[in-house]
């Protein structure tokens, strides 16, 4: 059985219609897709939810908020993963957290 997971990482000139990507192999079907703020993750996670997605791992751009406001988003029906900064390199060293709320 073919596992349907999702990666979703933070950027700030991302466009969610176009940076996104699926990845198949025999154990995952991953699927990638870049945000550019906290409202769209939350848009993009509800929307992987109704496709199936069993699984949501979210870059270390998100801060303590922005991960509870994914798992809110899916009502706690899917794990909801982290890779873990405490300030990310990707976002000038700081917080999702700082930066979205």
């Amino acid at each position: 059985m073919t596992l349907k997971a999702a990666f979703i990482f933070l950027a700030p000139d991302v466009d969610a219609s176009i940076d996104k990507s699926i990845i198949k192999t025999k154990a995952v079907e991953l699927y990638v897709v870049g945000v550019k703020n906290y409202a769209e993750a939350v848009d993009i996670s509800k929307k992987l939810l109704e496709e199936g997605i069993e699984a949501i791992e979210l870059c270390g751009g998100f801060g303590n908020i922005g991960v509870s406001k994914i798992t809110e988003a899916v009502n706690n029906k899917i794990p909801v993963g982290v890779v873990r900064f405490d300030t990310h390199p990707g976002l000038n060293n700081l917080s999702g957290d700082k930066i979205f709320m």
